[in-house]
């Protein structure tokens, strides 16, 4: 889809592919070397990565070095994932309101994902185990000033910042502080406040609301998925790991399902939008829209796969939307 679209739109595309699979780990031992990092990092303009996870690999090493590596190594601070209500019938809710689209920005470098943290006396009765959420002033201006941006950018009149600041107080205050600062340089956009765990409750109970949700790595994580099944659920949802004006990592949320492995029965309308995603970033904008066409037209048409109640493989959803690229 990345390679029609763009020479449809007469777009300089040139795709490299990458052997970084769990089988590569398991016969040599290697996830992805520091050479790779900063071949991919430093000579490229961007990179689609296919879904990770593998049962052979129980301690999630593998996609551990390679994700959260390639995030921390490239300072990719958004996480954005865009949860678009493409068709009613796709909602697990009872009554979905067509027009739900909400778009999370997920803190993506700090927060309890920071790796600070250890263990005492591990094994026994006694053991300690600490995980330490890390907040600076700079990583928390620079992702609620992303969501506030794209909110004026596309004519959004919202934005709501997620947090639990009547527990974790020292947390909370800095977001809080620093939301009501950066959203003063806003006034034309509404700003809110929600706890995680009401905010949770009403996202099941009128999605249709949220318009730009801002939120730390551990409740963007959390919430961003739950947006994307009240809105088709993980089959369909993409995401970008972002930089603006950098290298950028564009990933579908749902991992590798290895329990349908070698079916040809997955979904691959996620990873389709993440290259939709790369085509925007890449600034082939107008390939990016006909992409998500694309999408909309396999969902209206039925020819998606069987989680989706269709009766097509994986591979005939993608070449039938290849060929109507090509119409």
């Amino acid at each position: 889809m990345l390679a029609a679209a763009a020479a449809r739109h007469g777009g300089d595309l040139s795709l490299d592919p990458w052997e970084l699979s769990a089988d590569r780990y398991l016969s040599d031992g290697v996830t992805i070397t520091d050479e790779e990092r900063e071949r991919l990092v430093g000579e490229y303009d961007a990179a689609l990565l296919g879904a990770l996870g593998d049962p052979r690999v129980p301690d999630g090493r593998h996609a551990r070095d390679i994700l959260l590596g390639l995030r921390f190594r490239a300072d990719l601070y958004i996480n954005f994932r865009p949860c678009r209500l493409l068709a009613p019938e796709l909602s697990p809710l009872r009554t979905p309101d067509p027009s739900t689209h909400i778009v999370f920005f997920r803190e993506n470098t700090e927060g309890l994902y920071a790796g600070v943290g250890g263990s005492l006396r591990a094994g026994t009765p006694d053991e300690v185990a600490t995980e330490q959420s890390v907040n600076t002033y700079r990583g928390v201006e620079r992702i609620v000033r992303a969501a506030f941006r794209y909110a004026r950018d596309h004519g959004r009149s919202r934005v709501t910042m997620v947090d639990k600041a009547n527990v974790l107080r020292y947390e909370g205050g800095l977001w809080r502080r620093v939301f009501a600062e950066v959203g003063d340089e806003y006034p034309e956009i509404e700003r809110e406040t929600m706890y995680v765990d009401a905010m949770a409750m009403d996202l099941v109970r009128r999605p249709e609301r949220y318009d730009v949700v801002v939120t730390s790595n551990l409740f963007g994580d959390i919430l961003s998925d739950l947006g994307a099944q009240v809105t088709g659920g993980l089959g369909l949802a993409p995401s970008g790991n972002l930089h603006p004006g950098k290298w950028a990592l564009f990933e579908p949320v749902h991992g590798s399902a290895p329990d349908i492995a070698g079916r040809g029965i997955a979904n691959p309308l996620a990873a389709v939008a993440c290259a939709a995603l790369t085509l925007e970033h890449l600034g082939m904008a107008g390939a990016a829209e006909e992409v998500g066409e694309c999408i909309e037209a396999s969902i209206a048409q039925g020819v998606t796969t069987p989680d989706q109640g269709g009766s097509s493989s994986t591979r005939e959803v993608g070449e039938w939307m290849i060929g109507r690229l090509a119409e």
